[in-house]
């Protein structure tokens, strides 16, 4: 039993050194590259940090996406929860420097990513109106607010970096007389 202790070890380990390694997605890299819009569509995206979208119900006037209903400080509450490591993909670029991605298998639900220079220009959540507690942002065609927790969630691609070791070639000695 204990002889395959080891054996069992070295397999969890290798196999988890497989999966792939996310990245942050930054402008510096998206410029690299030179990426257009088809690349962008066939790159999966990932979240880095949870990210809770919140509306207040107001009566009868207010319809129930497909969040959950909450009672916070009285008041009702929608929730919409992006759980840290969700998978995206890109679905169109609204202007330069930024790429609305899709968490749902609706492709009008979207979230838009742009360039953090505070947060290394890493594709951070953009919204508008941001306060020292939350912002706004346009969630399914409805406002909603985001937590300025929120404010550096970005976003996280699969990327396979070369290591010495994945190279090959050879040391030129140089000639003498």
């Amino acid at each position: 039993m204990y002889r395959l202790l080891p054996a069992l070890l070295f397999c969890v380990l290798a196999l988890s050194a497989c999966g792939p390694r996310l990245s942050p997605f930054t402008q510096r890299l998206y410029e690299d590259q030179g990426w257009g819009e088809e690349e962008l569509r066939r790159i999966q995206f990932y979240l880095s940090e949870d990210v809770v979208l919140q509306r207040e119900l107001r009566n009868d006037r207010t319809q129930i996406t497909r969040g959950a209903v909450k009672v916070i400080n009285g008041r009702e509450v929608e929730q919409i929860v992006f759980k840290r490591n969700t998978p995206g993909l890109f679905t169109f670029q609204p202007k330069t420097q930024r790429v609305a991605v899709s968490f749902e298998n609706d492709t009008d639900n979207y979230l838009v990513f742009g360039p953090n220079p505070k947060n290394g220009d890493r594709y951070t959540l953009l919204a508008s109106d941001w306060t020292r507690n939350s912002g706004k942002v346009t969630y399914a065609g409805q406002q909603w607010q985001v937590s300025s927790a929120d404010a550096f969630a970005s976003l996280l691609i699969p990327l396979k970096r070369l290591r010495e070791g994945d190279t090959r070639g050879r040391v030129v000695g140089g000639r003498k007389l």
